[in-house]
């Protein structure tokens, strides 16, 4: 940088460093005069370079120098912390939204686990009761099937012994009869 370097843009927004409080001076360099202090973070406008110092008007008006050292050209915390502020506000707020949907969410899916539970529980209750009530069907199924086999045996039994009766008959009637005495047949006088 030359000794008098104007600018390109004589009016530049900058801030005095966050880290300290500044002297100014009157002039452009170390042996000018102490003529107050700017407080760290303030905002500043840039209006010359020379050297290491910057000329500056503060916020009240005042033009003075300090080194360029003790500008940023970011704003600084002090300026950024109402909106830091503002931000962590809306944040907790959103947080504070988030964590009340997922609290009811979370209650929405524990309502709807234990109507699930309560269901499944009445659905194996059911499911227990009619596998009892088919387990009776089929006991009693086997009972009837057992009961048909016994009444076809009987049966079958029944027309054995009434077929047996008939043909011992038959036999009976069949040896008998030729035994019995023919009677004669009265003959007619024709021969």
């Amino acid at each position: 940088m030359g000794l008098s370097a104007p600018l390109a843009n004589a009016a530049s927004e900058r801030w005095v460093s966050d880290n300290l409080t500044t002297f100014v001076r009157s002039g452009p360099t170390d042996g000018y005069r102490i003529v107050g202090t700017v407080e760290a973070g303030q905002p500043v406008e840039l209006l010359d370079v020379q050297n290491d110092y910057s000329k500056i008007r503060t916020a009240s008006g005042d033009v003075v120098w300090l080194p360029s050292a003790d500008l940023q050209d970011t704003r600084s915390v002090n300026a950024r912390v109402p909106a830091l502020s503002s931000k962590v506000k809306e944040l907790t707020a959103r947080l504070d939204g988030i964590n009340d949907e997922w609290e009811t969410r979370v209650s929405d899916m524990k309502a709807g686990l234990e109507t699930r539970q309560a269901r499944i529980e009445e659905l194996e209750a059911s499911s227990n009761s009619q596998s009892a009530e088919l387990e009776q069907a089929r006991s009693k199924m086997r009972k009837m099937q057992a009961l048909l086999d016994t009444q076809k045996q009987d049966l079958l039994m029944r027309y054995f012994m009434y077929g047996g009766g008939v043909a011992g008959a038959g036999l009976l009637v069949g040896l008998i009869v030729p035994h019995l005495p023919r009677r004669k047949k009265k003959r007619h006088g024709f021969l």
